[in-house]
């Protein structure tokens, strides 16, 4: 599996480490982020906090995950993977 990453990715055995490392810490920091802002807004836990936590953590993964990356030199990787995902989702147009 990880070695199909790597190929997939372009990247070497440290940079897989360095990529699945920033993904883990990212992804965790916007979770963490999300408890704080949900904790400011003051909404008791129900449905409605369900799904205002996950509209939350999706629009700070991003943002984590490039501030994550940059400590570990993996900027560019995760510039590219950004612009890759907002092509796909219709956010990005062009092959900028």
């Amino acid at each position: 599996m990880f070695k199909r990453l790597k190929e997939k990715w372009g990247v070497t055995p440290l940079g897989l480490a360095l990529v699945l490392l920033v993904f883990a810490i990212g992804g965790s920091l916007s979770g963490y982020l999300a408890k704080v802002v949900m904790g400011m807004l003051n909404i008791e836990e129900s449905l409605t906090y369900g799904f205002l936590y996950i509209a939350v953590v999706t629009l700070l993964w991003p943002l984590c995950v490039i501030t994550v990356s940059i400590p570990f030199g993996q900027f560019k990787f995760f510039r590219n993977y950004l612009r890759k995902m907002g092509r796909r989702f219709g956010l990005i147009r062009g092959e900028q």
